[in-house]
């Protein structure tokens, strides 16, 4: 695992970086086509052909892999065939194989190599890559892939380099410290994997020029005080001008500063201690409810 630096042959491969890749098994090895979806392009636009998320548009053409956030396959080891790349991702997968012949997908831990044996349910070891309830993990273990809702597949910590941590149990409840630093609790019946998410140092890369950037689908992000003023709020005035007003949305909606969690979600209940704020700080929970 590391972080490949191109040689200076051009002025954006000056300032450009890339995964070595390391980590697989087989940098040409194909997919599992039976665990493969296509993948239609939306171009950011909704049923309507209306544009709801801006610059998206054109990218490599991806299948999507079908992942095992649920890992509900209780009693039966699990061989770790290969250690794959997944395009819709930036942490990488496993290919896992059971002793029945089925072949799975799921999102792969740092440490996890091919060759190894990875078991899910009740009574299992908890070593890297095994899934079970949070009431059967020791507390202070380091879990990814970790249930909101028993049964529904996990829904946090997914992202490279991901790791939250098992803090306390008491009761039905399971106190967990999620990468944010946020601290919640969670029903113990949920699922966790064990470790670490792999693929710590994508945060290290850099793309280098704008054709990679639209290589992963995204188009050039203009800004707001480049536009007209018919198209921005912040656009016009002669020169480089500040905008005159708060950062915004083409539709004048604040962009900073304002509240993205509903006040009223069933969950906030359990929220213990709030993620840091960049710009405040710490915010008490009284407040930010």
């Amino acid at each position: 695992m590391g972080v490949k630096i191109y040689s200076r042959t051009t002025p954006g491969r000056r300032r450009a970086s890339v995964n070595d890749f390391k980590e697989l098994t087989d940098k040409r090895r194909r997919p599992v086509k039976a665990l493969c979806r296509p993948l239609p392009k939306t171009g950011g636009r909704n049923h309507h052909g209306v544009t709801t998320a801006r610059f998206r548009g054109g990218g490599h053409k991806r299948l999507y892999r079908m992942i095992d956030f649920k890992r509900r396959k209780d009693g039966m080891s699990a061989n770790v065939e290969a250690i794959e790349y997944d395009p819709n991702r930036n942490c990488f997968i496993a290919l896992l194989k059971y002793d029945d012949g089925e072949l799975r997908y799921v999102l792969a831990p740092l440490g996890l190599t091919a060759g190894d044996t990875v078991m899910s349910g009740q009574g299992v070891e908890p070593k890297i890559g095994c899934a079970m309830a949070l009431k059967d993990i020791p507390t202070g273990l380091d879990i990814h892939n970790v249930e909101l809702i028993a049964g529904q597949g996990g829904k946090l910590v997914r992202a490279a380099g991901g790791v939250a941590r098992l803090a306390a149990k008491e009761g039905d409840w399971a106190t967990i410290i999620l990468p944010s630093g946020e601290m919640r609790q969670v029903r113990v019946e949920c699922r966790a994997t064990i470790g670490q998410l792999g693929n710590l140092d994508h945060k290290n890369i850099k793309l280098g020029k704008a054709g990679r950037k639209r290589h992963m689908g995204r188009r050039p992000h203009v800004r707001g005080t480049a536009m007209n003023p018919v198209a921005h709020p912040l656009g016009g005035g002669e020169g480089r001008s500040g905008g005159g007003r708060h950062p915004c949305s083409p539709t004048g909606k604040l962009a900073k500063g304002g509240r993205t969690r509903k006040p009223r979600k069933q969950s906030n209940r359990r929220i213990l201690r709030r993620r840091k704020s960049r710009r405040y700080g710490q915010v008490s929970l009284k407040r930010r409810r």
